[in-house]
């Protein structure tokens, strides 16, 4: 698993770190909609043993070049409306705004962190972490993004 997790990570992560990747519009996005999903595929699958060990603290916060970047690999990325809650549909008060580049970078500066900790502390302190992260943040990003890329392919067929 962790050679895996590694690998889905660097693919997705790319996109932050890297400013101007040369990719084609459609195969980029394939490629972040796969990714996505395989990240949250392996959510569970999660397995660790837990440690009181006294890890070093990861101190990397970097989301406004990382935004950046993602803001130059995904320039037709856009804000999108989302319902705080889906089961109260009456509420017509019940939309917020989404950002789909504020997506994607807090997905990415998570799974930096998860990286990091694996590298750095132990596969335990760092899966200890996805799972702890996916549960509390990156897993409503990722459905929310999924969701982004889903709406707008649907909107540019009917546009087609």
């Amino acid at each position: 698993m962790t050679i895996q997790l590694i690998h889905i990570i660097n693919q997705i992560i790319k996109f932050g770190l890297e400013s101007n990747l040369i990719i084609n519009k459609n195969k980029r996005d394939l490629l972040l909609e796969k990714s996505l999903i395989n990240i949250y595929s392996l959510y569970f699958d999660i397995n660790y043993e837990f440690d009181d060990a006294k890890y070093k603290e990861y101190n990397e916060y970097r989301y406004a070049e990382i935004r950046k970047n993602v803001e130059h690999n995904f320039p037709d990325f856009g804000f999108y409306a989302n319902a705080f809650d889906i089961l109260n549909f009456e509420n017509k008060d019940n939309f917020e705004l989404g950002d789909a580049i504020d997506d994607l970078t807090d997905i990415i500066l998570d799974l930096l962190q998860i990286k990091w900790r694996i590298e750095n502390n132990s596969l335990n302190d760092g899966l200890w972490y996805f799972q702890l992260i996916f549960q509390d943040h990156t897993q409503q990003h990722i459905i929310d993004l999924l969701n982004y890329l889903k709406q707008r392919n649907k909107t540019n067929l009917l546009l087609s």
